[in-house]
């Protein structure tokens, strides 16, 4: 009697939620608050490891002035344990999904034991002290635990991605205590484009899961930092420079990265030892600098607190970009978001420190430049002008110093967009065959497919036959083009029927008025490379054959567009809420 009910009451929240924004923007609250516990736990899990691993007395990692050289062997046996998941996951059939590729290819769909896959390496590679943030197991479990939700719920494929970026993004927002940022980050990093109909559901979630870290107490990860001095005309073009910097070191340290991995893959070092390699090439960048470990917010506040030289921000930060070039390289799961801020306020404070030597030049305030670096280098790196440039407002409280962030980041975004195209994890996905550039919504290109498109009534004739048959068979009017075929049944080639009567040998064989016989559609292929098909054939139909070159239907041009102009059209629809 009770399970009836239960289903009953089910059946009316799913029928509620897709009929109503108000009952969507309560859920948003909920995995917010969820997302926000979530990201206070695993935190508490990253630094508990981390104790376990370097003593105690650790509260930040990257922050130690000294670790005992023997604790250094945590990194490769956090690598070895790295090995061992990876061994029991080796039957896998592709990499985890995380919440970009989610919302990019899989409408939102993430299999929650990927993202208990991701966050355990992430909390493993970050707990043993590999140069990764946590950023990746914070945002895959918030999205992860709103895909769950969503599927059990039975969204709509819109209102599921849009969910999946407000958990994400509540993640992130309560990790910096900055909902303003989260809020951002699922709009330009997770679902991939900003819609009036998505805003509400984002900011409830990233506003109640900051709320719940507040209630905590727990510090986030920037303190507020206020700014220098004023903001003067001139420090806007002074910023802008600063960006185009960090847009160069960030396409550099993508590169690198991917240039290491390839390396890797390519060396005989078999794949479980790979990140045991990768954590002991790790332990004398640490004996050099433990700054270099971890994610690397405790070094951000100790450097910015304490006015350091321009040989020790330069060294810091070569170490800090080894570090991480190992880590991610060797095996080692997590994300560069944490890293790239430290990374950009170093270069901040080095760019300030060079500024200082040019003769007459205005003086640039390091903690500023840091502030505004920070921005620019982790806009290049992960994406996301905005979210960076909101990241420095909600720490500081300083709008004159965001609008020089702002500047920094677009014109680091900017050059990075036109030079690379990709942030670092549509780079990542890239270099594993997927196109993807962003987080926007490309499944259903890939679900319609030629299979889906085709007509099925074909009408054929044997490339045998003679023209004066063909035309008795087909009269004109009859149909526009007829399939060619060989006596094995195989596709030859079209045959415009007017062409047919018009030929001038009635007896030839029909086969020699065909084209196209080398041009053929596979059901698989997607619309774009359909479309793509049409344009270089120049052709008004196309055949769609199987593996053996067996006829299964037609595409004609015209119906593919119509169809393509349809799914945008539909799209856009659900992206700003109209029905």
């Amino acid at each position: 009697m009770i399970r009836p009910r239960v289903v009953l009451f089910l059946a009316n929240q799913r029928r509620l939620l897709r009929s109503s924004e108000a009952a969507l923007v309560a859920l948003a609250v909920g995995i917010g608050l969820i997302a926000g516990v979530l990201t206070l736990a695993q935190n508490e899990i990253a630094h508990a490891v981390q104790r376990f691993f370097y003593g105690r007395d650790i509260d930040h990692l990257s922050a130690s002035t000294f670790i005992e050289p023997l604790r250094l062997i945590a990194l490769p046996f956090g690598g070895a344990l790295l090995a061992l998941v990876g061994y029991a996951v080796r039957r896998r059939p592709a990499a985890p999904i995380d919440v970009v590729e989610a919302n990019a290819l899989h409408g939102g769909v993430i299999p929650f034991r990927d993202s208990l896959l991701v966050s355990f390496q992430t909390l493993l590679s970050n707990g043993s002290g590999a140069s990764v943030g946590l950023e990746a197991a914070y945002a895959q479990m918030g999205g992860g635990i709103a895909s769950i939700a969503g599927q059990w719920l039975r969204l709509r494929r819109n209102d599921l991605r849009v969910l999946v970026g407000a958990g994400a993004g509540a993640a992130i927002g309560a990790a910096f205590g900055a909902p303003l940022t989260g809020a951002f980050y699922a709009f330009e990093i997770v679902i991939g484009v900003y819609t009036p109909a998505a805003l509400a559901t984002v900011a409830a979630a990233c506003l109640a899961a900051a709320l719940m870290v507040r209630i905590s107490g727990a510090s986030p990860y920037l303190i507020t930092l206020p700014s220098a001095h004023a903001i003067v005309t001139a420090d806007y073009f002074i910023y802008a420079a600063l960006g185009i910097c960090c847009a160069v070191l960030g396409i550099l340290l993508m590169r690198a990265i991917t240039f290491v991995e390839h390396l890797v893959r390519r060396s005989p070092i078999p794949d479980p030892a790979r990140p045991i390699m990768g954590g002991l090439l790790l332990i004398p960048i640490a004996w050099a600098s433990p700054q270099a470990l971890s994610a690397g917010h405790g070094a951000l506040h100790l450097d910015l607190s304490v006015q350091v030289g321009l040989g020790f921000l330069a060294a810091i930060f070569l170490l800090k970009i080894a570090a991480s070039v190992v880590s991610l390289g060797f095996g080692f799961r997590g994300g560069l978001f944490f890293a790239s801020l430290f990374l950009g306020s170093l270069a901040g404070q080095m760019f300030a420190g060079l500024f200082a030597l040019v003769p007459g030049a205005v003086p640039v305030d390091p903690t500023d430049a840091a502030l505004v670096g920070m921005a620019a280098l982790a806009a290049s790196v992960v994406g996301g002008p905005m979210t960076m440039s909101l990241l420095v407002l909600e720490t500081t409280h300083d709008f004159a110093l965001t609008g020089t962030a702002i500047t920094a980041a677009l014109c680091a975004s900017t050059l990075v967009r036109q030079q690379f195209g990709f942030s670092f994890s549509t780079w990542r996905l890239h270099m594993r065959g997927e196109a993807i550039r962003s987080a926007r919504d490309i499944g259903w290109v890939r679900s319609l497919t030629a299979g889906r498109m085709m007509r099925k009534d074909v009408r054929t004739a044997e490339a045998s036959m003679p023209i004066s048959e063909f035309r008795r068979r087909f009269p004109l009017g009859s149909t526009g083009r007829v399939v060619v075929t060989k006596p094995d049944g195989s596709y030859a080639g079209l045959v415009i029927t007017s062409s047919a009567h018009s030929a001038a040998d009635a007896d030839a064989p029909i086969g020699t008025l065909a084209i196209l016989a080398d041009c053929v559609l596979h059901p698989s292929q997607d619309v774009s490379a359909v479309l793509r098909t049409f344009e270089r054939e120049e052709a008004d139909d196309l055949a769609v054959v199987d593996e053996s070159k067996r006829v299964l239907g037609i595409v004609t041009e015209k119906y593919v567009h119509r169809r393509y102009a349809a799914e945008i059209e539909k799209a856009q629809k659900e992206f700003f809420g109209e029905s």
